[in-house]
């Protein structure tokens, strides 16, 4: 016996020697596809800075894009248990390796043990499509171990209903991250099993489910469920189980049973009828509890599956929604604690939606705290559902909501907590204005673009900010641009009209089809962010129009270079400088189908060989009307004393929208 136990343990040592250690180094697998880009091409040169915003992002998911024409699409995901110095440390050995692993193609991903990396020259991550993980011609990746269990049909049968179970816990308890790890504990003879489940983000948790459930059924049809470890590959999910523990943290799901031990594991002992008793209750028992433990798996799984039949009963568009909803609940009594009671000490600004508070969570983390204005009409069921599609939204250049208190009658919105504070507290401030060089201000006046590109094309959501200013930009320890209040004036809207849309925003940012007739599409923010482009350049607020006027004057005189803002000196790029004028000037036209996209802003800006249109002078920017063909019958838009119409116009260009309350676009923000 004493021999016995020794060899157990041996068994046990060598078996955690060879356990793998993760390193961001070596990656476990790549697939390369696609076409092959050329050398110097434009796709190369949207693949690099593609690479180089993947690899500088702090998030365990993130997703980007680079370039207007030959774009190049890309995404990072880490293990959910990992934690955020490996997550980086994979995201950047990936990204510097993976266009050596797939030399020019169009198409690859990359597999590590603490992340993936995929990037494609099209469009892969705002919506899931069926094909994606249902067509026959889509690669995995199928790894096991050598090692395999001696009972092979029982140990089949519960690994795979455990390996279910995890998989739904990923896809239906696990939200937002889409991840979850469990343990699948043996009372005799054989060792416990660790199990891991994960899905990318832009799933649904049916699809998540679906793909999980795919790649598990695969896995186990191709032969390897014997096996004592093994794990798939997919592009959108994938999964592991071991006999060792290989993640960190505690299991989110723990299962107990008890096996029986087989024939080979009693020794020699017993013989004759003894012997043969002891034979077919080795097997007899364990098929039993084998049967009785994949039946109340299966009762479980359809208990789960009940329950969110019943919560669909009661109106609730998405599963997602709910769980997510519950992690992203603030209490009052937590937030009121985190702020010192909403002291005017930890006060960091008032806005036209509220007074924002800094506040520390219990664990030390930094929380921003918005303090809604109390006079907002909306329903707590509309906002909570509202406010998650908000949440969904992940940039670098926007700032991440955390969550949402909306109890005693208060409506408070958590955010993370940005240093620096917002931008017009350095620029419009003659000491702090001169901490922003012109590099930082380029860099800011990018950043910016690149946030709005997002909410207008690249998030899964269409979103109008519709009050972009300096104040809802904020700037992190590096004087990185974030954007605060994305999708806040859809969600408290402070002034109503009679028109067809919500009139929302600051006097100096809107533009006039939206002050004037309430039309509103996504060249709303492009007018705003002229706006903001040219105080960047100047160091001057609008007030109200007096700097589209100052700055059209000396363009046309052609001393754009006199409006710089001075505390610059002469430290700046001409041609730079020049380049955003200009771009400011065309964001501020009359017609919203004659402002560019901010995809072409974001590709104006950093490709100085790209030709610039002329601007047509803006009506706002003094006298004069502009001469190209208009979709709105309306040219010329005077800004009395406050007074809009009460008759919404409706346009004739794919690029306004006449939006009624009852439209279901607005149940997108």
């Amino acid at each position: 016996m004493a021999r016995f136990y020794f060899l157990l343990l041996l068994a046990l040592l060598l078996l955690l020697q060879s356990a793998p250690t993760a390193t961001a180094e070596d990656s476990l697998y790549r697939l390369c596809e696609g076409n092959n880009y050329t050398g110097n091409s434009s796709f190369q040169s949207n693949l690099k800075s593609l690479l180089v915003s993947l690899s500088s992002s702090n998030s365990s998911y993130f997703t980007d894009s680079m370039g207007d024409s030959d774009m190049a699409y890309g995404l990072v995901m880490c293990r959910g248990d990992v934690d955020s110095k490996d997550c980086k440390d994979c995201i950047k050995a990936a990204s510097n390796n993976i266009t050596q692993l797939c030399p020019q193609s169009m198409k690859a991903i990359v597999w590590y043990d603490y992340c993936q990396l995929r990037y494609s020259d099209s469009l892969f991550f705002t919506s899931f499509s069926k094909s994606l993980f249902f067509n026959s011609s889509d690669k995995g990746v199928l790894m096991f171990n050598l090692g395999s269990q001696q009972d092979t049909g029982k140990f089949n049968a519960t690994v795979k209903v455990f390996m279910g179970e995890v998989a739904d816990d990923a896809a239906f308890n696990s939200s937002p991250s889409m991840f979850a790890t469990g343990m699948i504990k043996y009372k005799i003879n054989l060792p416990a099993i660790y199990g891991l489940a994960q899905c990318t983000r832009e799933l649904t948790p049916d699809t998540c489910s679906r793909c999980l459930q795919r790649i598990i059924t695969n896995y186990w049809d191709a032969g390897y469920g014997g096996s004592r470890g093994g794990r798939f590959l997919d592009y959108s999910c994938n999964f592991r189980y071991e006999a060792y523990t290989f993640f960190t943290g505690d299991p989110t799901i723990s299962l107990d049973t008890t096996i029986a031990p087989t024939a080979e594991t009693e020794g020699e002992s017993g013989k004759g009828k003894k012997k043969n008793i002891g034979k077919v209750l080795s097997i007899v028992i364990p098929s039993v509890v084998g049967l009785a433990l994949v039946i109340t798996l299966f009762i479980c799984l359809l208990r789960r599956r009940s329950l969110k039949a019943t919560v669909l009963g009661r109106g609730i568009a998405d599963l997602e929604d709910i769980t997510r909803g519950e992690s992203l609940l603030f209490n009052f009594s937590v937030l009121k604690a985190a702020t010192d009671d909403f002291s005017d000490s930890n006060k960091l600004g008032q806005g036209g939606f509220g007074a924002v508070y800094k506040g520390t969570l219990p664990d030390g983390e930094e929380i921003a705290v918005k303090r809604l204005s109390a006079n907002s009409n909306q329903g707590i069921e509309e906002l909570k559902n509202e406010l998650l599609l908000v949440a969904k939204l992940q940039h670098k250049n926007l700032v991440r909501l955390r969550g949402v208190c909306l109890e005693q009658e208060e409506k408070l919105v958590v955010y993370q907590y940005v240093p620096n504070r917002s931008l017009d507290t350095f620029l419009f401030d003659p000491v702090k204005r001169v901490q922003l060089d012109w590099g930082r201000r380029f860099n800011i006046i990018g950043g910016i673009a690149r946030g709005l590109r997002y909410l207008h094309e690249e998030s899964h959501l269409k979103v109008i900010h519709r009050d972009l200013k300096a104040s809802n930009v904020l700037l992190d320890s590096d004087m990185n641009p974030k954007i605060a209040d994305f999708g806040l004036a859809r969600l408290f809207a402070v002034d109503e009209t009679q028109c067809t849309g919500r009139v929302v925003g600051t006097f100096g940012y809107m533009a006039p089809e939206y002050a004037m007739h309430g039309l509103f599409s996504v060249k709303l923010d492009v007018f705003s962010f002229g706006v903001l482009l040219l105080e960047i350049v100047t160091g001057k607020k609008n007030n109200p129009n007096d700097l589209l006027s100052y700055t059209w004057k000396h363009w046309r005189e052609g001393t754009a270079l006199e409006i710089v803002d001075p505390s610059l000196g002469e430290n700046f790029s001409r041609d730079e400088v020049l380049r955003c004028i200009q771009i400011g000037l065309l964001c501020i036209q009359d017609v919203p189908a004659d402002r560019p996209s901010m995809s072409s802003i974001v590709q104006i800006l950093y490709s100085p060989s790209v030709s610039i249109q002329a601007p047509l002078q803006s009506t706002l920017a003094g006298s004069g009307t502009s001469t190209s063909d208009s979709s709105v019958s309306t040219r010329r838009f005077i800004l009395g004393s406050g007074v809009r119409s009460q008759v919404c116009q409706v346009a004739n260009s794919d690029d306004v929208v006449s939006i009624s309350p009852a439209d279901p676009m607005l149940s997108i923000i």
